[in-house]
């Protein structure tokens, strides 16, 4: 693995994150999301038993919206930890992240677990699937 294949990586993972950053006066974008993607890309969101699987448009539409809307104010999302697996034009990315803001005036914050599969099409990487998982926190905090 060559260290400009990572950094092509990074870029678009790095991307990706601050496609949903809503600090200092940002504004989300639906297209600067989807030009990550592949045309067919799929999404995966897993919640207990529960899995949604949408396209990339069904993603990022009610996102750019909540950002946009005033309600998810000071927002960001950051990866925390990330693994890669490249075998030639197909790597696989496992990323651990947190995202913090404010919900409706009341703080907000997370973290959990992101796949991103990408594929390197005409030199350029672009996410062909992503799932992921947020940790699930208890009323009395986490691990209780």
């Amino acid at each position: 693995m060559n260290s400009n294949t990572i950094a092509g990586i990074d870029d678009v993972v790095g991307r990706f994150f601050a496609a949903f950053d809503n600090r200092n006066g940002r504004v989300p974008s639906i297209d600067a999301l989807e030009a990550l993607f592949s045309p067919t890309s799929v999404v995966a969101s897993h919640s207990g038993s529960a899995v949604s699987i949408c396209t990339v448009a069904e993603f990022a539409r009610p996102r750019v919206l909540l950002l946009s809307s005033g309600r998810l104010v000071n927002f960001s999302e950051w990866e925390t930890q990330a693994e890669n697996q490249v075998i030639d034009s197909l790597a696989i990315r496992s990323s651990k992240y947190s995202k913090s803001g404010q919900l409706d005036g009341r703080p907000y914050s997370g973290s959990g677990t992101k796949f991103f599969q990408l594929a390197r099409v005409g030199g350029t990487w672009r996410i062909a699937a992503l799932s992921w998982i947020d940790e699930v926190v208890s009323p009395d905090g986490p691990n209780a």
